[in-house]
């Protein structure tokens, strides 16, 4: 029988379904046809496939070969196909035994030498295949992403270098070599804050938006270290459990920029003020992961936040309350996750030096509000926390003491997260309306207070919950089970009332 049947894995959003290779070698003309909805990488793998064939020395057939990529209704992208298309032609043509095919996914792209490149989503493609508990295969994939696929524990990872030694495999000749499981690196060193002189109402928001997860808004005059705060802010975060880690690095692995070192570190994502739509939350004719979701359990840090066009930051308020985003396009749909902590940072007007202490501002009235009219108030309402960041004097940055390290930062959240975890087994930040309610019970003195800002600033019902869930914070960091009036009177002063 000249037919062949192999498996492989296909990408579509964060999953990937199995596909099933089946390669038919009939009489007639000499051709090369594929189906099953490829795209034009898929299609043009009949030339690699060909001369990796010839190169290896076997023998390609001057025969009418058919492959199908099953299911039909599935698009087929990327040159993952190379591999299982060229081992089903030399399993249906009698050049490679068929028996033991099915027991491996195999993907990888096939150089014009016979020689194997890696893919894009090999870590979500064994993720996905360790989901899949009807079909316990091992998976066969080039040298250079088996590192990132064999991150996830429990899947058999083949790793090879050419066609030739996947065909000596499969032939019994020679075995390739199981791919040994993956091990945390050591992070490298990250700034530090104690290399921040003065700041320190900046760093106690930072350490309150680090032990709940909150979104932060910092506002303030070129210079006063507003970015600088921003990109030390993972240096104080709580390590990944290994399940975050493995969602991260698998999104990461689907755009192509997986992160060989350091996989297990919190991603920090800082587009430019330039970047679009479709860049910031994805898209694309194939749908593709955008910078909220590549920050996926990490930060998301918008420098110069009025500069990006108001369009591109509206996106951005859905899954600010969703923790996902979902891409339709006419033939195609993807979820992707996008649980992101945003930290953006913005000059207080267009000349940046308004309420500076002895710098004077240029700026109009009608300038300022058009500057601030920017930024929407749906969006800023989604904001947790919204801080000034003052210009230091020179006595305060000739002061020679450090500020305090970024460890016994990290040190306390840690201890307040670990605090939010044992209770609701969340952080703060991602309450529910319901959780909110038996979680953050205010005393008679908290809640009069609570109410007196509600009427006095018209705050609406979300602001209401996002300052019950800052005060839930400050008082973690305190070690306190219940929500004083202090820790209410903190929370109501990182919102903005001037916007």
């Amino acid at each position: 029988m000249s037919l062949a049947v192999l498996y492989s894995r296909a990408l579509s959003g964060m999953d990937a379904p199995e596909v099933v290779v089946e390669v038919h070698l009939a009489n007639g003309l000499p051709s090369f046809t594929i189906v099953g909805l490829p795209e034009t990488e898929v299609k043009e793998s009949k030339d690699r496939v060909r001369a990796a064939i010839q190169t290896a020395q076997f023998e390609f057939p001057a025969r009418r070969i058919t492959v199908n990529l099953a299911p039909a209704d599935l698009p087929k992208e990327g040159g993952r196909y190379d591999l299982p298309i060229a081992l089903g032609i030399l399993a249906a043509s009698g050049q490679l035994p068929r028996q033991h095919l099915a027991n491996y996914v195999i993907a990888g792209e096939l150089a014009l030498t016979g020689e194997l490149r890696p893919i894009r989503g090999a870590l979500a493609m064994t993720y996905q295949l360790l989901q899949d508990t009807s079909n316990a295969r091992a998976a066969i994939l080039p040298q250079e992403s088996a590192y990132e696929a064999s991150l996830v524990e429990g899947c058999t990872i083949f790793a090879a270098n050419s066609l030739l030694e996947v065909c000596a495999h499969l032939s019994g000749k020679q075995s390739l070599p199981q791919h040994p499981a993956v091990s945390a690196t050591p992070q490298r060193e990250q700034p530090d804050y104690n290399e921040v002189r003065g700041q320190l109402r900046a760093k106690r928001a930072l350490e309150i938006a680090a032990a709940g997860q909150h979104s932060l808004l910092m506002s303030g005059p070129p210079g006063t270290g507003k970015s600088m705060l921003a990109h030390r802010f993972v240096s104080i975060l709580p390590e990944m459990t290994t399940q975050e880690a493995l969602e991260s690095a698998a999104i990461l692995s689907l755009s192509g920029q997986f992160p060989v070192a350091d996989w297990k570190k919190r991603p920090s994502r800082a587009p430019h003020h330039t970047a679009s739509a479709v860049a910031l939350v994805g898209g694309g004719s194939v749908p593709r992961p955008g910078e909220i979701s590549l920050a996926h359990h990490g930060v998301l840090f918008l420098d110069e936040l009025p500069e990006f066009d108001r369009k591109v930051l509206e996106v951005l308020r859905e899954p600010l309350e969703n923790g996902h985003i979902t891409i339709s396009r006419a033939a195609r749909q993807a979820t992707f996750p996008a649980q992101f902590q945003l930290i953006a940072a913005m000059n207080p007007c267009p000349c940046g030096y308004f309420g500076h202490y002895n710098q004077r501002c240029r700026c109009t009235p009608e300038q300022i509000l058009r500057y601030k009219n920017k930024l929407s108030g749906p969006l800023l309402d989604r904001i947790d926390m919204n801080i000034d960041v003052p210009a230091l004097k020179p006595e305060e940055l000739s002061q020679h003491h450090p500020g305090e390290n970024s460890s016994s930062m990290r040190a306390r959240v840690m201890l307040a997260r670990q605090r939010q975890m044992q209770r609701q087994q969340k952080p703060n930040a991602t309450l529910g309306p319901l959780e909110l309610s038996a979680v953050c019970q205010l005393g008679e003195q908290a809640s009069q207070l609570l109410q007196s800002a509600m009427q006095k600033f018209s705050l609406s019902a979300r602001s209401y919950h996002r300052i019950l869930k800052v005060g839930r914070t400050i008082a973690d960091l305190a070690g306190s089970e219940h929500i004083s009036d202090a820790h209410i009177a903190e929370a109501l002063q990182y919102r903005r009332y001037d916007y």
